[in-house]
């Protein structure tokens, strides 16, 4: 059976990594493939989002590097309001080095990012070495990787050769701690795989450049509908940041929109598994 047609029930009992479990069952009880991206500068600032919208959300994206007066502080809380309203903490890195440093800047320094965060993602422009390299901290402690296979902003480079690498370093990561990727749409990385049979690859496929209503920004930002990325594209979380917290109105404006992305994201799940 196509990936796309089973329910996320059914994907979380069958997959071997701990956290892409535990994201597709919180899916499941919450009703929601909505994924915040809080892409604001101050802790308070965070935390007033993420408890604003937590009850719509199965994740919640962090930078953590543009917080202006970070502490571990902030961190303990997010994982606190984790446990608390059932939702992950991806931390949108990036990682991009050889091993050594990537495994040095995923467990140490200021963010300790490891000992928080539920996934993080790194480019495969490195090779094969960055996903050992972070998978010797992270595999320990039960975390998941995804690669950037694809971007969704104007003119990005990761098309084509990139893709197919990323998804052959995946692969070849195993299951177990490379658990999907950023992309725009599973047919993509279908096509970049044709030797495999897809139904034994399940992908979990993260995807920015979601929006209601805009359909880009001034910074070369493209977006699309839930319903374009989820039923029509196949993809499995939709990202959203600042059509959300962006709105105007106030907390419960914030409050209702992160509920209409959460609506939209699951009506075009649920229309996807009848189609």
């Amino acid at each position: 059976m196509s990936v796309t047609a089973q329910t996320y029930e059914a994907r979380a009992a069958a997959h071997p990594n701990a956290a892409a479990r535990r994201l597709l069952e919180t899916m499941m009880r919450k009703r929601t493939n909505l994924c915040i991206s809080v892409d604001v500068t101050t802790a308070a600032e965070v935390l007033d989002v993420v408890r604003i919208v937590a009850d719509s959300v199965c994740m919640v994206k962090t930078h953590i590097d543009i917080i202006s007066d970070f502490t571990p502080a902030l961190t303990a809380e997010l994982a606190r309001l984790a446990d608390a309203h059932d939702f992950l903490i991806f931390e949108d890195r990036k990682f991009a080095d050889i091993g050594n440093t990537v495994a040095l800047q995923y467990s140490s320094g200021v963010h300790a990012i490891a000992s928080w965060s539920h996934m993080t993602n790194a480019h495969p422009l490195p090779g094969p070495g960055i996903i050992s390299g972070l998978g010797t901290v992270g595999r320990p402690l039960g975390r998941a990787l995804l690669l950037l296979a694809e971007m969704s902003s104007k003119g990005n480079l990761a098309t084509g050769a990139y893709t197919r690498t990323a998804v052959q370093m995946a692969r070849e990561g195993g299951r177990d701690w490379v658990v999907g990727f950023i992309a725009m749409d599973r047919a993509h990385l279908r096509d970049a795989t044709a030797a495999a049979d897809e139904d034994d690859e399940d992908w979990l496929i993260l995807t920015p450049g979601v929006g209601l209503q805009a359909k880009g920004d001034s910074l070369g930002q493209q977006y699309r509908s839930p319903h374009e990325v989820v039923h029509d594209s196949g993809c499995d979380v939709i990202i959203v940041g600042r059509g959300i917290y962006g709105v105007k109105g106030g907390d419960d404006a914030v409050r209702q929109e992160a509920e209409r992305y959460r609506q939209e994201g699951w009506k075009a799940y649920e229309a996807r598994l009848k189609a």
